[in-house]
């Protein structure tokens, strides 16, 4: 004797009795009122009431949502039944009965109901993502405390630099300048001795030489072009930039000068050397364009060049701490940092970072450093 066939309906049952959280019916009313018309067993386990205490009275799972999240959710409700979109919301409830606050996603499809006109019906399923949601927050929580750390170290990295610039400066060069002028001196009471004055005319080149490095030196730990401003730095910068590595560098600014916090325009110059210098290691770029502008909110600063591009490969690689460099900066600064290809080769790096203070309403006319240098 053959067997009964499955019952459909008890296989639909046992499907639901074994998914992991709450399915449900969810129906709003033209009206604006709301209905449960079916809840699976996980009610109680989930939201901390039975089936048919929540199906009595609809409106406790509004109550549930903590109140800062409740215009999340009726938001996301109605966007789904103007749209006929999928609703998926995600939150947190209170359950009173074990003092508890858990996270909740809700996910669900809408239709239109024939009957009563103007109503949409929803089926889906809530689960509780408490665990996944606490190792979220905490996961963001250690970014940010990593991004205030990293902000940190810079700012000390930039005044040690700062330190160490102004005590080779005063201290070398000044002991440098001396003897120098000690030499001199020396210099013009030697006899007439040719190998002696051939000695001293080496050591005094030599001296040269030192003061040189301790001023190239002092310049790579801290330019002093910036104690006259961003805008300045850039732009020297990038004369630099073209000096040392043959390639053209046009610089321009939307305005004279950009004010800045002394942290943050050190930090946005930072970023500005490492992506020149990434431009002379690896691009092949005849040419970059440099533009810095000051927004309502926020300054930009783009660097163009028209070499090989950057890979995504190259941007993941291991060991290469140079694009993460620059992008941990950015977001230190509040900011964000963009790389993107340009059209018929070549790439381009866009910072952006917000402003302490709004744009005056009078504003002096755009100033443009490249008015006087043709672009190649």
């Amino acid at each position: 004797m053959n067997p009964a066939p499955p019952n459909i309906a008890d296989l639909m049952q046992a499907f639901v009795s074994n998914t992991p959280g709450l399915v449900y019916q969810f129906i709003l009313h033209a009206d604006g009122n709301v209905e449960f018309p079916y809840l699976s067993e996980g009610c109680a386990a989930l939201l901390g009431l039975p089936a048919s205490a929540l199906q009595a009275a609809p409106g406790r799972f509004l109550e549930l949502i903590v109140p800062d999240d409740r215009r999340g959710y009726l938001d996301a409700m109605h966007a789904s039944a103007t749209a006929l979109s999928g609703w998926n919301w995600e939150g947190r409830i209170w359950i009173d009965e074990y003092q508890d606050q858990k996270w909740i996603n809700l996910r669900s499809t809408p239709r239109i109901l024939p009957q009563p006109p103007g109503s949409v019906h929803w089926e889906g399923i809530m689960t509780n993502i408490t665990s996944s949601k606490l190792e979220q927050l905490e996961v963001t929580r250690s970014r940010a405390r990593l991004a205030e750390l990293t902000a940190h170290i810079e700012q000390v990295k930039e005044q040690e630099r700062t330190r160490i610039a102004r005590e080779i400066h005063d201290d070398l060069g000044g002991n440098l300048t001396a003897i120098k002028m000690a030499l001199m001196m020396l210099t013009q009471r030697l006899p007439a001795d040719p190998q002696l004055i051939e000695r001293a005319e080496y050591v005094d080149a030599l001296v040269d030489r030192s003061i040189e490095a301790v001023h190239r030196i002092s310049l790579d730990l801290r330019p002093s072009m910036l104690d006259f401003g961003l805008v300045a730095a850039l732009e020297w910068q990038s004369r630099e930039f073209e000096k040392q590595n043959g390639i053209s560098c046009a610089f321009s600014s939307s305005e004279k000068e950009i004010d800045l916090s002394l942290d943050h325009a050190t930090a946005l110059f930072r970023i500005f050397q490492e992506a020149l210098t990434n431009i002379a290691k690896h691009a092949k770029a005849s040419q970059v364009v440099v533009r810095l502008q000051r927004m309502r909110h926020q300054v930009s600063l783009t660097i163009a060049d028209n070499g090989v591009g950057i890979g995504q490969a190259d941007r993941i690689k291991p060991g290469s701490f140079g694009l993460r460099g620059m992008n941990e900066r950015a977001r230190a600064l509040g900011g964000t940092m963009t790389l993107a290809a340009v059209p018929g080769g070549g790439s381009v790096v866009t910072i952006k970072v917000k402003l302490t203070s709004p744009r005056p309403v009078i504003m002096d006319p755009p100033y443009d450093h490249t008015a006087s240098k043709t672009q190649q």
